[in-house]
């Protein structure tokens, strides 16, 4: 049996993978760019059109798919220390349908057409309110089947709303552009998406990094970890609330991408020992490096017909999630 890489090194050979995908992303397109033209209009802004490919069209989108990655992973990793469930994804606090819902509301309204940047803002505007619903119905000593229980209802709530707003919708363009959102793509994403998802993402990462010291401490259970000193009604917050800004902003301007909070962590979980405080930072390398590279492969698949990336994550995951239930049964038999 091999011997897993001592942390650090970890840590760095995951910054490297992250690097060097993000580096791929910035020079795969239909543009057909070659290499040293692509380095040039970057790095020099020679050529009027290739500058502009590269500085606003693939630098953003290589840049949201590195810090959404991330959000995913963190998150993913962060919600399933605190919740002792192997199973649990971002999407499980239904931030990711409200989220959804907000921007669905945009498209059904016209909004979106008038103002384009109110789909990211409702969609924001969605997840604030169902972060602030969340944890109103946990209550302040709700425990984690609480959330659980919370997070299915609004999930639930919102996917109703949001399927009567396609059974509804008078327009049948509105109704597709509907669908294409909600599968989830970096394509045709600027600069301005970025400055507005960043600062809702890095307030995510920050909570959810503080949190590390108590989810290692409830790994021994929840009257331990108080015992320890630990607030749990500090730490449910910090999760829910930072877990709730990161994947809403990351919602608000991809659409939905699953199962990359569900896959980072499991693969890299046995790597750090199983301690959540150490999981955290390998999981979000982990989902960047995950989404850059499903991003990248969307681009070669199939480039001429516009392979939706939260597609392929799911065609991806789905057969993952089910190798884990069985593990996870099997180990419970």
């Amino acid at each position: 049996m091999t011997r897993p890489l001592p942390y650090p090194w970890l840590l760095a050979a995951l910054g490297v993978l992250v690097a060097a995908l993000f580096c791929v992303s910035l020079l795969v397109g239909p543009a057909g760019l070659g290499f040293f033209d692509s380095l040039a209009a970057l790095l020099a802004g020679r050529g009027e059109a290739e500058t502009l490919v590269m500085r606003e069209i693939r630098a953003p989108r290589a840049v949201l798919g590195l810090m959404i990655g991330a959000t995913l992973g963190l998150s993913g990793a962060a919600l399933q220390g605190y919740l002792r469930n192997p199973l649990a994804e971002p999407g499980l606090l239904g931030v990711t349908g409200a989220a959804s819902l907000g921007a669905v509301a945009a498209i059904y309204s016209g909004l979106s057409l008038i103002f384009p940047l109110a789909l990211p803002l409702m969609a924001l505007g969605g997840a604030g309110l169902a972060s602030m619903l969340l944890i109103g119905l946990a209550g302040a000593r709700g425990g984690a089947l609480t959330l659980i229980l919370a997070g299915v209802a609004l999930s639930a709530l919102c996917g109703a709303l949001t399927a009567l707003a396609l059974n509804l919708s008078p327009n049948p363009f509105a109704a597709t552009e509907i669908m294409f959102w909600m599968m989830g793509s970096l394509s045709d994403r600027s600069w301005t998406h970025v400055g507005l998802a960043a600062p809702f993402m890095l307030a995510g990462w920050a909570a959810l990094g503080f949190a590390g010291r108590g989810l290692d401490a409830l790994t021994l259970g929840e009257d331990a970890a108080a015992s320890l000193g630990v607030r749990l009604d500090r730490l449910r917050l910090a999760v829910v609330l930072g877990a709730a800004a990161s994947v809403g902003a990351a919602t608000a301007v991809a659409g939905g991408i699953g199962f990359v909070g569900l896959v980072a962590p499991h693969l890299l979980r046995r790597a750090v020992g199983a301690r959540p405080a150490r999981l955290l930072p390998a999981a979000a390398l982990g989902g960047a490096a995950l989404l850059l590279a499903a991003d990248i492969a969307v681009r070669l698949i199939a480039p001429e017909r516009d392979l939706k990336l939260g597609v392929l994550t799911a065609l991806v995951g789905a057969p993952f999630f089910l190798r884990l239930v069985l593990s996870t049964r099997r180990r419970l038999a």
